[in-house]
């Protein structure tokens, strides 16, 4: 089944606290709808995933290649007898026809609804039986899947991702039965203020680039998907040339490798990805209003970031802890809940893509308070787009996240995500050890410089709720600019 990727810096359903968070918000700013990860049958199960694995953090990240040339990034403990491996393809949401958004959120949707000889109930009961986990999604940049199991049960799940991932079924009953569950999320997002707001600002951001369309599709894309748009997205999409994988567990290195191969080595050698242009999302300031009628407005806001491939990026994410990412200590907090009681809460991150990169952030608060919120935000960023952050603020930021890294890192589930991530995000193997002195080597002037990089041309905002009387009308937008 699909599933939430994680959102991560306190915000994950995992939990786990890596410069992940970006690709978190592509998925959560418009993605999944259908999201229910395998739940473990077995209590023991559960509570062996859940163990704390304080031996991973130190532990040698190995490069593992197959003997048929696979390649993973591997821990090897053996402290629970569990093993956790994420992987992704490349491809993810971009690569759903213009015409038909959501054909890679239905693929996530229907891989464990049967493969090759077993139907979709049988599918179930084998991963239920064993206490396997398996769940894929499709964000925008990458297909993903996990993968968990107990030591003993290892064949029998890797068996079962061989079979979703090279020969799923698609069979005509579950594929209608999924695309009535995604119809009905989509359904009712219509009324959510939180995914309305979303979904306008990546489309007034990006426009007709692929970013800008809704990753788990529109009520009018999903009934046009059929079973050949899926399994022309399998065949183009899922090959080993893209495939990233990371292993964090209870096996050697030989049985991996040989697991692999049975796995992924029928896959494709190449995919065929359609190209995606670079893309600067669109410019600041611009302010949308969308008319709902709920108790709490929603207020979305952000513009244009800073790439992971930047020379600045930890600069920016070590500012932007202070700014808006670090929760009840974030300057936003402060100054929005704590001295005005405007929300109850308000968070702000960077967001990065293989293709562009934003900052955004939200917050709810009455439709009467709404202008007072906006420019409670629009103030405090221009504060920190002139001034930066103090010499205070950033020793208290840098402390924070080196120490929280390896907190983060407790769980093979935790470790295997931050692995791949590091991957997706072209990131050396030895990033967890080098990581500390990269946040330490962050000025209070390349913290400044930074600042006004990345704040100093004000904000686009989109507000979602019943009519303020402080809420202007939509701003004529900037069309972002594609870069060949």
């Amino acid at each position: 089944m699909a599933r939430q990727e994680a959102i991560g810096d306190g915000l994950s359903d995992q939990g786990y606290r890596a410069e992940t968070r970006g690709e978190a918000f592509v998925n959560h700013f418009g993605t999944s709808l259908r999201i229910s990860a395998r739940r473990i049958a077995f209590a023991a199960a559960a509570c062996l995933a859940l163990a704390p694995m304080p031996s991973q953090a130190a532990a040698k990240v190995q490069h593992l290649i197959s003997p048929g040339g696979i390649e993973a990034w591997f821990v090897q403990d053996a402290t629970v007898p569990l093993i956790a491996m994420e992987y992704a393809f490349g491809g993810g949401a971009t690569q759903d026809p213009a015409d038909k958004s959501g054909v890679g959120n239905m693929v996530a949707s229907l891989l464990d609804e049967g493969a090759e000889d077993l139907d979709s109930k049988t599918f179930h009961e084998r991963l239920d039986r064993r206490a396997i986990e398996l769940s894929f999604t499709s964000n925008r940049d990458h297909f993903r899947g996990s993968l968990r199991m107990l030591k003993d049960n290892r064949d029998e799940a890797f068996d079962l991702l061989r079979k979703a991932v090279t020969a799923p079924r698609f069979e005509s009953a579950d594929v209608e039965r999924i695309r009535a569950q995604v119809l009905s999320g989509l359904r009712r997002e219509t009324s959510n203020p939180t995914a309305l707001a979303s979904r306008k600002f990546l489309q007034v951001a990006f426009g007709d680039h692929p970013y800008g369309r809704q990753a788990n599709g529109t009520l009018e894309s999903v009934p046009r998907i059929d079973t050949a748009d899926m399994k022309d997205y399998v065949r183009r999409v899922l090959a080993k040339d893209t495939l990233r994988i990371a292993v964090v567990g209870d096996v050697d290195p030989a049985t991996l490798g040989q697991l692999l191969d049975k796995t992924f080595g029928g896959l494709p050698a190449k995919a065929s990805l359609t190209p995606v242009a670079d893309v600067e999302a669109a410019g600041p300031p611009q302010r949308a209003f969308i008319p709902l009628d709920v108790p709490q407005t929603v207020v979305t806001f952000g513009g244009p970031g800073i790439k992971r491939n930047d020379p600045n990026f930890m600069a920016g994410y070590v500012v932007n802890h202070i700014l808006g990412g670090g929760g009840l200590s974030s300057r936003l907090y402060r100054e929005v809940r704590e001295k005005r009681g405007l929300a109850y809460s308000v968070n702000e991150s960077l967001l990065w893509m293989n293709h562009s990169a934003i900052f955004i952030g939200t917050t709810g608060t009455r439709a009467d308070r709404a202008g007072e919120t906006v420019d409670a935000i629009e103030k405090e960023i221009s504060r920190i787009a002139e001034d930066g952050p103090s010499q205070q603020e950033l020793d208290e930021a840098k402390s924070y996240l080196k120490g929280s890294q390896m907190l983060a890192l407790d769980t093979s589930s935790k470790l295997a995500s931050a692995l791949l991530q590091y991957q997706l995000d072209k990131l050396p193997i030895d990033y967890i050890d080098r990581r500390n002195a990269i946040v330490d080597a962050v000025t209070l002037e390349d913290a400044r410089k930074v600042s006004r990089r990345l704040w100093g041309q004000g904000l686009l905002t989109v507000i979602v709720g019943r009519a303020p009387q402080a809420a202007a009308q939509p701003a004529a937008a900037t069309p972002p600019t594609a870069k060949n």
